[in-house]
């Protein structure tokens, strides 16, 4: 027993150790560390919606309880101090004349309640203010109007951290690997997508970045280059009608960065391609976009998707998502290179005509003139 569990330790550690860095992960996620950033960290402070959007939920749950507290506990020293300049506590002994700027604050928990019910407008009716003092009426017009910037700040962050776009992007998905096989005559890269629901994304637009490290012939050394890759579907890569799933693909022309590959050589490279899905949502005119990554050996050469959709007896269409990332092995040429000499071939034959008719005689020549 021990002997196996160490096996299977050491070909996990083997098997991370093998595990290339990736920019984007399956879920889309980005594998990116900013490095110096110290000194430009007020602009953050500027841009205070998008820093309170992007904060995970429990930090901004912190600044949620944080601010409303921090308030009430702040305008209730604030009502405290009041209540003592104006001698309205009962350790001054006030008389049966007096009239108090607030009615029944007796200490700093009863100011701070009465900050409180005045900020979140809950008026029990025990503790109010008088017209005894123009300070009091200030501080409860001055906390109303700021706990009202508080509520509409802190429920709009909220709301919109909820209903962000990226959220519908996670009832999109793509399939685990890529494939390479024929596509209508052409060697092709397809990648299978899917929406979950049944509302629609509108204008929907695909397209990719395939990442690699390059060397400019005036040796410098670009790490994560971009190059462009275009996506289609057999309707265009524009303004999808995806209510099932589709398969885009590629195709592998001399224009490609994967022409070169073979089917031997491509584990054996070092990129990573990157697959964007830009869209609308149909339900709240919210852009978003879902990405995801495959990596060398993610990539299957010479195999095709299994069928995802059929029609059942009563005329509907069922989309089984068991076979969503399964692959069928097909025949695949070994390369890009090889499909287009082989085409070449065949069009150089073409060119040819054969005349059953023609008979080749030979003439015998001979060394005898005439003068």
């Amino acid at each position: 027993m021990f002997d196996y569990l160490r096996k299977r330790f050491n070909s996990h550690l083997r098997e991370r150790s093998r595990r290339r860095a990736r920019l984007v992960s399956k879920d889309g996620r980005c594998n990116i560390e900013f490095g110096n950033v110290e000194q430009a960290r007020f602009v953050f402070l500027i841009d205070i919606w998008t820093t309170i959007l992007d904060l995970r939920w429990r930090y901004k749950m912190t600044i949620f309880i944080s601010a409303f507290l921090g308030s009430w506990f702040l305008f209730g020293l604030l009502w405290y101090v009041v209540a003592y300049i104006h001698k309205d506590l009962p350790e001054f002994n006030p008389s049966i004349n007096h009239t108090p700027c607030v009615e029944n604050i007796n200490g700093l928990t009863s100011a701070f309640l009465f900050s409180l019910e005045t900020q979140v407008t809950i008026g029990y009716g025990f503790r109010c203010v008088t017209e005894q003092c123009a300070t009091a009426i200030f501080l409860l017009i001055f906390q109303s109007i700021l706990g009202v910037i508080i509520n509409s700040f802190m429920c709009g962050a909220i709301l919109a951290k909820i209903s962000r776009s990226k959220n519908r992007a996670k009832t999109i998905t793509f399939s685990k690997n890529a494939v390479i096989s024929k596509r209508g005559g052409k060697l092709c890269l397809l990648i299978r997508v899917a929406n979950l629901r049944k509302s629609l994304l509108i204008g929907s637009h695909i397209y990719g970045k395939l990442l690699k490290t390059t060397i400019t012939p005036e040796g410098e050394t670009i790490i994560l280059d971009q190059v462009n890759i275009e996506f289609v579907v057999d309707a265009g890569n524009e303004n999808l009608f995806f209510i099932s799933p589709l398969t885009i693909y590629h195709i592998i022309d001399k224009n490609s960065p994967f022409f070169h590959m073979a089917a031997e050589t491509i584990l054996q490279q070092d990129f990573e391609l990157v697959v964007f899905l830009d869209g609308t949502v149909e339900a709240t005119s919210a852009t978003c976009q879902v990405r995801t990554s495959y990596i060398p050996e993610e990539v299957l050469w010479g195999y095709r998707f299994a069928p995802i959709v059929s029609k059942t007896k009563e005329g509907k269409y069922r989309v089984d998502f068991q076979n969503f990332s399964k692959t069928v092995a097909v025949e695949t040429p070994h390369c890009a290179f090889c499909l287009y000499n082989e085409k070449e071939a065949k069009a150089k034959e073409k060119k040819g005509y054969d005349n059953p008719g023609f008979v080749l005689s030979e003439v015998s020549e001979t060394s005898d003139t005439k003068m």
